[in-house]
Formats: structure tokens, sequence, C-alpha cells
């Protein structure tokens, strides 16, 4: 629901949100008083001390204050669990509320100074019970306070400053778009928006220089982000409360769907190439793709001996004896690489962990095993390569030979684009096939490496026709569809489970914010409900919620309408909103739509998606393709199946034949492409 208005401004917290912090200090405030009630009666009469008339007018103060405040308290959590999420009227006392608890807090400042007095002046000769108690009294009191500051500062919107002619607006309906007034206040607040995003990125990113790239960067990353939510009036809970109706609501989908449907989208290879044979050069090209993060990765995937493996080569200075450009003069990167790769120095040709916006870490090797020449690119690894992932706006490519418009990914194009100038009027690659002429090209990344390294396979397809590449969980909005054809020739990218980053891509997230509108307006239930409920089930599984949701069993025409809930979240008209008839295909709007490269491989678990730990796991694998990524799949596993060990660990236990011991798996069906 829109953010509640309180003190003069809009807050980045709704009405309905207050239960659980509500909650939580009545908890604390109940016991405070139990015990403070607690004291008074036992040592009634018995303040004796110096300060004791003092000290039992203190207690009875601030237990009569106590006991306001938990009214009070009790007052706000019950009103605000009440309503839903788009019904905010048994709620309208809300505010008047948090005036009054904002009240008590003048007097329990002053009666914690007091008390803070009391100890340090007038306490000689009391009991240490009493002192302790006053002295706890006076800590829980600042603590509190303290606890209180911190999530003002949370929920504090910098955008949520509102003025006199605000009421006006509303009247005149900010949503009118036909009206001048209203798109001057639109672009006014979009405005506002972006330089609030670029501020916060500057104060996140303020251990790295203020040149011209870098404010670039940061501009068009704000404008992205300020965007996404614009044309919407929701709070993070409220997005929280959506992504968790609709996680049970695609488990509901996936539990009835029918098991003939599993292979509809996803068609055989254009390209008839052996499955086995393409898994077993996707699993050995891995180990490069994740050797090329350094020791992170390799202290992470061996945490017991890594350390101490590296430890005995980290000091040794082999920069001046191997060509290794930036950012290891300890040499543990290089170390950490030779122990994942089992190469040899002499195997290394270029090795580069120099890291600037659109300029990521890369090594050229010989990899005799495969007969090819490696060209491995690092993934994310630093907020140099986070600012790269972000700059998503489109970039054109143009690329001979290919019919259609040719553009891609802003960020990882230019970082394609320096590795190939590195690779090609550096020598690079003349050395490299001057030790090895009848070696192939062969390219690899994970994540940003993956894009990163589909880009660059198609900037030197030209010079080498021969190259492969193998892209491991790349972006989803990476290629114009004419560049995703073209690569299908020579790239193959392999995704895992239900990773998020391959289904990313702006079409897909206005897809989603589309559909968490949906989830909301139609749910009926309270969103304290929504989000315990939700916690249980990701934490502990058990079938999902019969929320009422946007697959309710009502008329067709009745949900091809927007709804009043959900029209009440939208602040202007967006191209992301659409009726459920047009539920499977996202609107693009503005934003060019971008696809995965090449032909993919998708892996996933065979069996029931909730497993007991200790329980082995099958995988199975076919030919996708990129329509099976048209919608971001709400799971826990949405970010650890994009971790690169565990892209390893599936692979490698697909070429190896063997189960994993890692959490159950009945057998799927047996007419389904397993391996």
């Amino acid at each position: 629901m829109p953010g509640m208005v309180a003190f003069g401004r809009r807050w980045g917290i709704a009405s309905d949100d207050l239960v659980f912090p509500g909650s939580f200090e009545l908890f604390v405030r109940v016991l405070w008083w139990i015990g403070t009630l607690a004291l008074y009666t036992l040592h009634k009469g018995k303040f004796d001390c110096s300060g004791g008339r003092v000290l039992h007018s203190y207690l009875v103060v601030l237990l009569i204050l106590l006991a306001f405040i938990i009214l009070s308290l009790c007052a706000i959590v019950y009103v605000s669990a009440q309503g839903t999420i788009t019904n905010p009227g048994p709620r309208r006392s809300i505010p008047v509320l948090v005036y009054v608890r904002a009240m008590l807090y003048v007097p329990e400042i002053i009666w914690a100074i007091l008390g803070a007095i009391w100890v340090s002046d007038d306490s000689h000769g009391c009991r240490p019970a009493e002192v302790g108690a006053v002295i706890a009294a006076v800590v829980a009191s600042w603590i509190l306070l303290l606890s209180t500051g911190v999530g003002v500062l949370f929920v504090f919107d910098p955008l949520g400053t509102t003025h006199p002619g605000s009421q006006s607006q509303e009247l005149l309906g900010v949503r009118d778009l036909e009206s001048s007034q209203g798109s001057q206040l639109l672009s006014t607040a979009r405005s506002v928006a972006v330089r609030v995003w670029e501020s916060r990125l500057r104060l996140l990113c303020c251990c790295l220089p203020r040149d011209e790239s870098h404010r670039a960067a940061f501009s068009s990353i704000a404008q992205l982000v300020s965007g996404f939510f614009s044309d919407t009036d929701l709070v993070p809970s409220d997005i929280a409360a959506g992504l968790a109706l609709l996680h049970q609501e695609q488990d509901k989908m996936e539990q009835c769907r029918d098991p003939d449907e599993a292979l509809s989208h996803s068609p055989s290879s254009p390209i008839a190439e052996d499955l086995q044979a393409e898994l077993e050069k996707a699993a050995h090209c891995m180990q490069f793709a994740v050797a090329a993060y350094g020791w992170p990765m390799y202290v992470y995937s061996n945490p017991l001996t890594g350390a101490c493996k590296l430890s005995r080569d980290c000091c040794k200075t082999q920069s001046a004896e191997y060509d290794i450009v930036g950012g290891d003069n300890m040499g543990c990167h290089f170390s950490s690489v030779l122990h994942s790769t089992g190469l040899q120095y002499r195997d290394f040709i270029y090795v580069s962990f120099h890291n600037q916006i659109y300029e990521i870490p890369f090594f050229v090797a010989l990899d005799h095993k495969r007969e090819a020449v490696l060209v491995a690119i690092r993934g994310t690894l630093s907020l140099r390569d986070l600012l790269t992932d972000l700059s998503a706006d489109c970039e054109n490519l143009p690329v001979e030979g290919v019919s259609g418009t040719c553009y891609a990914h802003k960020g990882m194009s230019q970082a394609a684009s320096y590795i190939c100038k590195k690779l090609l009027n550096d020598g690079i690659l003349n050395q490299a096939f001057t030790i090895a002429p009848e070696y192939k090209l062969v390219i690899t990344g994970h994540s940003l490496g993956g894009g990163t390294a589909s880009l660059l396979a198609i900037l030197l397809r030209s010079s080498f026709p021969t190259l492969r590449c193998y892209a491991f969980s790349p972006p989803g909005g990476l290629m114009s569809k004419a560049l995703a054809d073209y690569s299908k020739e020579f790239v193959v990218s392999v995704v895992l489970g239900k990773d998020l980053v391959p289904r990313l891509s702006y079409p897909n997230m206005e897809d989603l914010k589309r559909r968490i509108l949906k989830m909301v307006s139609n749910c009926n239930k309270p969103k304290y409900r929504i989000l315990l409920q939700g916690c249980w089930y990701e934490l502990f599984g058990g079938e999902p919620d019969d929320f009422p949701t946007e697959m309710d069993n009502r008329r067709k025409e009745e949900l091809n309408q927007p709804l009043l809930g959900e029209e009440s979240l939208l602040i202007r008209s967006s191209s992301s909103y659409q009726g459920l008839a047009s539920e499977e295909s996202p609107v693009h709007g503005s934003h060019l739509p971008l696809f995965l490269p090449g032909r993919i491989l998708h892996i996933t678990e065979d069996g029931p998606s909730r497993r007991s730990c200790f329980s082995q796991v099958r995988y199975r694998v076919e030919w996708s393709s990129e329509t099976a990524f048209r919608s971001v799949l709400i799971s826990p596993r949405m970010m650890a199946d994009h971790m690169p060990d565990a892209v390893l660990l599936s692979l490698r236990s697909l070429t190896q034949d063997r189960p994993f011991n890692l959490c159950p798996s009945s057998l799927s069906n047996s007419h389904l492409n397993v391996i």
C-alpha cells in the first residue's frame, strides 16, 4: 500500500508494517513493567536510603509511564494488523497513534535523564538491587530510544517530502499524464529520485575514483533503479509479501503441471551435437571459469585446506617471471589459479588481475588436454564489477554478416571490447597460436564473465571461425535476438536450476513487478500473516498456502480488468501493467528485449524440490530455449544455483554419472533426457 504519511512527509513504511516492531517493543516493555512492579512491591516502604523518597517517586512515575506506552503499543499493533495491503481503511487511525507514541518519548527521555542523575548523586546508601534496577531502566530506555532512531533512519524516504500543494495535486490527478502540471510533477519527481540514487551510489562506492566513467555509470544506474518502481506506490514489505505469495503460487502451478508438459519448452538442439560430449567440455571449461575468481573462490571451495595450500606460494615474487598485470602483488590469485586448473607456469600466456569499471580480470592459457588456447574471464567480485553489471543500457554492437538489429548490454559490451583490444592489439593471441598453431580458441566465464565471454566470442568470430564459447550462468538481458541467434553456432550457455541471473532482464523484472502487484491486490489476508506464513514456507516447506490469488477460479473477463486495489498501487500508467490475458507475454515497454546467448543447457535437480539433508541428489540436463527463461522463478535456491561452485558440482555429477551426497531425489520421469 502507499507509504504512511506522518509528520508532514511520506515514509518508506506502510501502516500495516508496525505489527512486528510494535510486538517486539511491546514484549520488552511488558517484561520491563513486570520487573519494575516486582521491585516496587518487594521494597515498598523500605526505601530508607538518602534518596529513597526520590526513588519511590521515580518508580511510581516509571510504572505509570510504561503502562501508557504499553497501551499505546497495544493499540498500534492491533490497528496495524487490520485490513489488507490494498485496504488501509481499518488502519486510518495509525498516524494518530504514532503521534501519541512519539509524544510519550518526551517524558521517557526526561525520566531516563533523571534516573541517571539519581544514580550518580542520590543513590548512596541504597540497596544494590535498587540502584541496579534504576541503572537497568536507564540503559533500557536509551537502548530503545537509539533503536527507534536507527529504525527511523531506515524508513526515512528522501523523496517523501510533502507540501501544502500535494493535496491539490492529488485532486488534479497526478496519474493524468496528459496534464502538463501532472507531467511536470512526475518529471521533477524522477529527477529528484535520480539524484538521490546517485548520492547513494557515490556513498556506497566512496572508495572508487570520481572520474568521468564512474560518474557516467552512477548516472546510468541511478536512472535504471529509480525508474523501476517509479510508477508504483509500494513499500519494501509489500514487495516481500508479493514475493512470498508468488513463490507459493509458482510452486502450486508446478505441482499441478502435467509431467508430459515438462519438455514443451525445451526443444532439441538446433545443431546436432552429442549432449554428453558438450557436458564434458562444459565441465572442463567450468574449472577455468571458477579459477578466474582467484584466491577468494579457492578458499571458499576449500575451507579447510585452501588457505594452507596458498600460504606457501603467496609471498613468492613471480610477477617479474610471468606476465601478470595488476592486483596480485602477493601472488595469491595466480597461485590459486595454478591449484585450480592443474596447469604449469609455462602454460600461461597472459594473466591480468587489473580491475576497473568495464575492465575485468582474465587470463589466457594453453589447455593441452583439450588442445585449446583458453581465455577465462572473471565474474563479479568487486564494486567495480557490480557497476559493470548494473550498466544495463543497450549499446549498439554491429557485427559483420549478422542481419537484424545488433545491440547488447552496455557494461559487458564495453568489457568485451576492452579484452578484445588487449588480445589483438597486444599480440596475446598471436603469441599463443605461435606456440600452438594447431590449437582452437575457447572462451569461457561465469556470470559477468560468461556474458562478457559470449560477446567477446561474437567480436572474435570473424578472425577465429572455429572458436567455441562456454558461458556459465550468463545474464538474461545480454544481447539482441539477432545476436543470440547468430551465437547459437558457437556459444553454449549453461544454466543451473532456478538461477536468478539468467532470468534477469528488464522485461522480466517488469513482468515480476506486474505479478507482485497482481498478487498483493488479490490477496485478502493481512500483511503480517502473509509474511509469517511465507517465512515458515521458505524455512520448513509444506503445502503452498491457499491464499486468494490471480489464479483463483473467477471469470476470466473479470480478471482481465485492472483491479481496484492494483490500480491504487499505480502512481501513473505503466507499460508493465497488463491483464491476465496477456500474462505469457511480458511487455517490453521502452526497454529493448535482450536474450541469453547461444544454445542453452539447462540443468535441474531430478526429484522433489524439498529434500532432507544428507540425502542424495541427481541432476538431469536438457537443451532448452530462451522462452523458458522469460519469467523470474522465486525460490530459496535462486541465488545458490548461481554460485560457481554449485554449477561446477552439478556438471561433475552429470559427467561422472554419480549422485552427490547433498540432499533425495526420487527418480523422475524416465522419458526425460536424464544423465
